[in-house]
């Protein structure tokens, strides 16, 4: 009798333990679930925090809300990749946050620091557009991330808002240098709306998630230089790579047209991952 009681009272303990490996594991499971979700909340607080100071006239702060929203988006994606935990909420939840801070915010930004309100009506139509065609553009990816491997199909939201806040830092950078530059009105609206309008064109922009610094050592002293180049002079580094990237697709889908060298499609039914712009 007690030797049965010794042995059952052994097997009660193995038991808890793995109860106890479970929790811990579903636990850490449900950590790295939440992390995505929070670094989204990050993007879409730092889009409010744009649109705070976009209001109170305080355009540089506004473009450095604009940037960090833009960091903790390719974050996000990146650690949901990384994680496994990507889920449809995740995309939903993503897109939301991707309006706010790379739709609302510099549409925001480019009326107030633009001065678009003397255009009467028409400066804040063209800066609704901007907004209305990043809305359709995240519609969009959600739906169909793209047709080419390695490009976007239109220009990415993030990247049309960053050229939106460099493009400010850019200016106050030669304001501090005593060359104030004021460009036209009409010239910046008309500049704002194009940007929207690339974001909903099908001019297929590279992806920087095809940047391979693991196996390619050029690639990596590239990326390298430039990361130098921005933590240097954020303010010049950043509006110079914002326009580049700008023309960088048209530049680069005319020449595949005249050369007749086409992009890789994908296959119609090629699985995709979670959709994420970053």
């Amino acid at each position: 009798m007690e030797e049965h009681e010794s042995s059952t009272s052994g097997v009660e303990p193995r038991r808890s333990g793995r109860r106890r490996r479970r929790r811990r594991k579903g636990a850490r499971a449900s950590r790295m679930y939440l992390l995505p979700h929070l670094l989204t909340t990050g993007n879409l607080f730092f889009g409010f925090y744009a649109i705070v100071h976009a209001f109170t006239g305080d355009p540089d702060k506004a473009a450095l809300g604009i940037i960090l929203a833009a960091a903790f988006d390719t974050l996000d994606g990146r650690v949901a990749r990384m994680t496994h935990s990507t889920s449809r909420f995740g995309v939903e939840y993503d897109s939301i946050a991707d309006t706010v801070s790379f739709g609302v915010a510099p549409a925001m930004l480019a009326f107030s620091a633009g001065n678009l309100q003397v255009l009467g009506r028409a400066g804040w139509v063209l800066a609704f557009l901007y907004l209305a065609c990043g809305a359709l553009r995240l519609a969009r990816f959600n739906v169909s991330p793209g047709r080419y491997r390695g490009h976007f199909e239109g220009m990415p939201s993030p990247a049309a808002a960053c050229v939106v806040a460099s493009t400010q830092w850019f200016v106050s950078f030669l304001g501090d240098y005593g060359i104030h530059f004021a460009a036209p009105e009409w010239l910046l609206a008309g500049g704002v709306a194009t940007l929207g309008l690339l974001m909903v064109s099908a001019i297929p922009y590279r992806s920087s998630k095809e940047i391979d610094v693991r196996h390619s050592y050029g690639t990596l002293v590239f990326v390298v230089v430039a990361l130098a180049f921005v933590v240097a002079e954020p303010s010049v580094s950043l509006f110079v790579i914002g326009i580049v990237y700008v023309f960088s697709g048209p530049v680069e889908w005319c020449w595949r047209r005249l050369k007749h060298r086409p992009l890789e499609e994908l296959p119609a039914s090629a699985p995709t991952e979670q959709p994420s712009e970053g």
